[in-house]
């Protein structure tokens, strides 16, 4: 933890009460209408002065208003240097999920997935939020850790979690980017955590105009946390993908093409999300250049 310097361009509590004190009095020969005028409009300073302490006590505390240091919580930056444990050594972990929703279905159940997706043009993307999933990373699974700390669980290697948090607060990690094919160092942080991030295999926006609109809340909220629906990737190439469909973005890493089109025919099959036509022509080009029968493996 480190400390924070008192903020010096308010006055403190105490100055303000001197101020109060040295308040000329407006001498009584004055015009009365002057005396309300000068009183209303010191009064409108003294309101404003309220809200603006009100403001600053609600974002730095008590203590920074009246003059003295305060100490702040460990931020997104300081997370690396909190002590840290690895699996082997938490006592108590809490649930992780299945490492099998890391995988995709085999060839012959993703072909017959996709010949059962209904063939439609997208639908308006009006009325769309994040929102209408549910909030972000949500512990649907309950088992006390976020989705997202619990898919760097799942899909990195070498973790190491925050001390005396059950195996939930991922501080680093390696992945093994199956987007670019890339080994890419996870540390958590403000200006480091974005290097991998949890991308949604069908992109929750596609999601919402092939179909998604017509499912109901708690439908998306599983939608938008379903570990079959997620996986740690390369920040870049996560937001290079944005919401695209299989038409519009493949893995670079083209090994991977395979699981990644088959995950996303199993990802829409389940939720009942139909394709359009070039996406379903993209994803049977794939499927049907896979030489492994099985080649789903993350």
């Amino acid at each position: 933890m480190s400390k924070k310097p008192a903020n010096n361009n308010l006055p403190s509590l105490q100055e303000l009460q001197q101020l109060q004190r040295n308040l000329p009095k407006l001498p009584d020969s004055m015009d009365p209408q002057k005396k309300r005028l000068i009183y209303g409009l010191l009064a409108v300073f003294a309101v404003i002065v309220l809200i603006i302490g009100l403001v600053y006590v609600s974002k730095n505390g008590v203590d920074g208003l009246l003059g003295s240091d305060t100490t702040t919580s460990a931020t997104d930056e300081e997370e690396t240097t909190v002590a840290t444990e690895t699996l082997a050594e938490v006592k108590n972990p809490y649930k992780a999920v299945d490492p099998a929703t890391a995988l995709a279905p085999d060839l012959a159940t993703a072909k017959s997935e996709l010949a059962s997706l209904q063939v439609k043009d997208r639908a308006s993307k009006a009325g769309y939020s994040r929102d209408q999933f549910g909030p972000a990373w949500d512990d649907v699974d309950g088992n006390k850790c976020n989705t997202r700390d619990d898919i760097l669980r799942r899909d990195l290697t070498n973790v190491r979690f925050k001390v005396r948090t059950h195996a939930c607060t991922v501080i680093s990690g390696t992945l093994a980017d199956p987007y670019t094919g890339k080994t890419i160092e996870f540390k958590r942080g403000k200006k480091t955590s974005s290097a991998v991030q949890i991308d949604h295999v069908v992109a929750l926006s596609n999601a919402w105009q092939t179909g998604a609109q017509d499912l109901t809340a708690e439908q998306r909220r599983q939608l938008a946390n379903d570990p079959e629906n997620l996986l740690a990737a390369d920040g870049p190439a996560n937001q290079q993908k944005s919401d695209a469909d299989a038409s519009e973005w493949l893995p670079s890493n083209t090994a991977y093409r395979c699981t990644y089109v088959a995950r996303q025919v199993h990802v829409k099959a389940k939720y009942k999300l139909w394709v359009t036509a070039d996406e379903k022509k993209v994803m049977e080009r794939v499927l049907n250049s896979c030489k492994d029968t099985n080649p789903t493996k993350k």
